[in-house]
């Protein structure tokens, strides 16, 4: 459960939030120091799942053939096949990969998907989640749709999405907390290394969170 550190700044950023014809996000801004970025071991690259989900779409794509591809149709956004990936052209397979949020595919496809799609996915961090023989695709799917990806890159500040403004204020604060607490744990300094954190709406303005 959150501190009342971070659910009081979220209060205070949904209260300060002006008023929009359209639900804003909610962002978490997180600054790092006293790490040398541009060391990729010290960078933050986390695949988060936050407990009270994202409160946004999120648009998954499945690679796959055979029973898992039907399986896939029920969870997915799209299913495709090797043959179908390998058929896409350079704007098509760009035009994808801007609109979709997670990848997952087959372990067998990997080789050709980065094949085919590597130049593409790669700088964008979007290879696809390996999907092994024994995993369910339907519960995978369905856990990507509650997942967050945390990126640093050589950028001492990041922003990650942390739910949507028509979500319990208290939702929010939990999934802040679990992303701060995973932050603490796999930072090399723990808490030490982040400088400050502000939670914000799309429009709205920016509140520390202590």
């Amino acid at each position: 459960m959150a501190d009342s550190d971070i659910k009081t700044a979220v209060a205070r950023a949904l209260e300060e939030s002006p008023d929009r014809n359209f639900t804003e996000t909610v962002d978490l801004a997180i600054n790092l120091r006293d790490l040398d970025l541009n060391e990729p071991s010290n960078r933050v690259d986390e695949s988060i799942v936050l407990p009270s989900g994202t409160g946004q779409e999120t648009i998954i794509v499945v690679i796959a053939e055979g029973e898992t591809a039907v399986r896939a149709e029920e969870a997915a956004d799209d299913v495709l096949s090797v043959d179908d990936v390998a058929d896409l052209d350079d704007d098509e397979a760009k035009d994808m990969a801007d609109e979709t949020d997670f990848f997952i595919a087959e372990e067998a496809m990997m080789q050709d998907i980065a094949r085919h799609l590597g130049t593409i996915l790669g700088p964008r961090g979007k290879m696809p989640d390996p999907l092994s023989p024994d995993d369910d695709v339907v519960e995978t799917v369905n856990r990507l749709k509650n997942t967050v990806q945390l990126r640093s890159g050589d950028r001492r500040t990041f922003h990650t999405l942390v739910g949507a403004e028509d979500m319990d204020a208290e939702d929010i604060s939990d999934n802040i907390d679990v992303i701060l607490r995973r932050l603490h744990a796999d930072l090399e300094k723990g808490p030490q290394n982040i400088d400050a954190v502000y939670v914000k709406t799309t429009m709205g303005p920016s509140v520390e969170v202590a």
